[in-house]
């Protein structure tokens, strides 16, 4: 009995951070694109991807900071809105960086220059064969 209880509360919450995700990730990706937006206004378009990197930087910094005002003040309930939303639609490289220091603190520094260097060359390679697999198709 209290398993068919439990199920569509379980069902209620998982919905509601499903729209939390969902509300928080287009409030970042317009945060992330007024941010470029103003890093091009304020600076002007250069051949380096300063917006991106200003993105990457904040995004990472505001991650780290909720990280740690949620554990210390019990707000780790709003993480599906603020973590994976809001900072993912904003920047997906703060959760990179998050995981990284994580591996990086549990003393785990192998996993996590392995970490490093496989996400990177394998999202950027991915990402040219993706280029080359749709040229090839619409060429």
């Amino acid at each position: 009995m209290l398993d068919s209880v439990a199920a569509p509360r379980d069902m209620r919450r998982m919905l509601q951070n499903v729209l939390h995700v969902a509300l928080g990730g287009a409030i970042g990706a317009a945060l992330r694109y007024l941010t470029g937006i103003g890093v091009i206004r304020l600076f002007g378009h250069h051949d380096f991807p300063l917006a991106i990197i200003t993105v990457n930087v904040i995004g990472s910094f505001v991650m780290g900071a909720f990280v740690v005002a949620a554990a210390k003040h019990g707000l780790t309930y709003f993480a599906p809105l603020v973590m994976t939303g809001l900072l993912g639609g904003y920047t997906t490289f703060s959760a990179f960086s998050l995981e990284t220091m994580t591996l990086i603190e549990r003393g785990q520094h192998t996993h996590a220059a392995l970490y490093v260097a496989l996400s990177v060359v394998l999202s950027v390679g991915a990402l040219a064969l993706g280029l080359l697999a749709a040229r090839s198709v619409w060429a």
